[in-house]
C-alpha cells in the first residue's frame, strides 16, 4: 500500500513540475520507507519564519553548489508558484546582490559564507539575521540551505545527475552565475 501511494505521489510530482523523478523511482523500488522519509526534506524549513526572498536565496545558494540543471529549474518553478518575484529570482541566480534586494542579499551572503566555512563573514551575517527576523528565521534559512543541497546530491550519487542546462524564469532564459564560494 505504501509503495502504491508513493508511486502515485511521484507521478503527480512529475506531472505538476514537468520534472524527471527517475531517481525517486529507484529509491521507491529499493526502499519505500526511505523514500517516505526523504519526501519530508522540502518541509524542513518553516516557510513562515523568514522572508520568502531570504529563503529563496539560501535555497538557491545550496542548490547551485550542487547542481546547475533540473534541480535548479524545479526550484525556480516552485518559487514562482509560491509567489516569488521573477526579477528577484533572476537576480539571485545571477548573483546580483543589488538587484536581489536586501532580504535576499543578506541570506545569500550568509549562505555562501556558511558553505565556504568563512565564519569571519558568516558570524556577523548570522547575527544580523537574528537581529532582523529572530532565531526562528535563522533556523529556517539554515534548514533551507541544507535541504536544497540534498536533492541534487542524492541524484548525482545515484547516477541520475544531469549536465548543466538552461534555466528559465517566467519563460525567459536566465543566466546563472557560478561564483566561487570563498569571499
Amino acid at each position: 500500500m505504501l509503495k502504491a501511494w508513493l508511486s502515485r505521489w511521484i507521478d503527480g510530482f512529475e506531472k505538476t513540475w514537468n520534472y524527471d523523478p527517475s531517481y525517486m523511482r529507484l529509491v521507491l523500488k529499493v526502499s519505500p520507507a526511505s523514500l517516505l522519509k526523504f519526501s519530508f526534506v522540502s518541509s524542513w524549513a518553516d516557510r513562515r519564519a523568514a522572508p520568502k526572498e531570504a529563503l529563496a536565496a539560501a535555497g538557491f545558494v545550496g542548490t547551485l553548489a550542487e547542481d546547475c540543471g533540473p534541480c535548479t529549474q524545479i526550484g525556480v518553478d516552485m518559487a514562482l508558484a509560491g509567489g516569488m518575484d521573477p526579477e528577484i529570482l533572476r537576480a539571485i541566480l545571477a548573483g546580483d546582490e543589488a538587484a536581489m534586494g536586501e532580504k535576499a542579499a543578506l541570506a545569500w551572503r550568509f549562505a555562501r559564507a556558511s558553505l565556504a566555512r568563512d565564519m569571519a563573514t558568516a558570524d556577523p551575517l548570522r547575527d544580523e539575521i537574528v537581529r532582523r527576523w529572530g532565531e526562528r528565521a535563522l533556523v529556517a534559512i539554515a534548514l533551507q540551505l541544507t535541504a536544497a543541497r540534498t536533492y541534487p546530491t542524492l541524484k548525482y550519487a545515484l547516477g541520475y545527475g544531469k549536465a548543466c542546462s538552461k534555466i528559465t524564469v517566467a519563460g525567459q532564459p536566465t543566466p546563472v552565475a557560478h561564483l566561487p564560494l570563498a569571499a
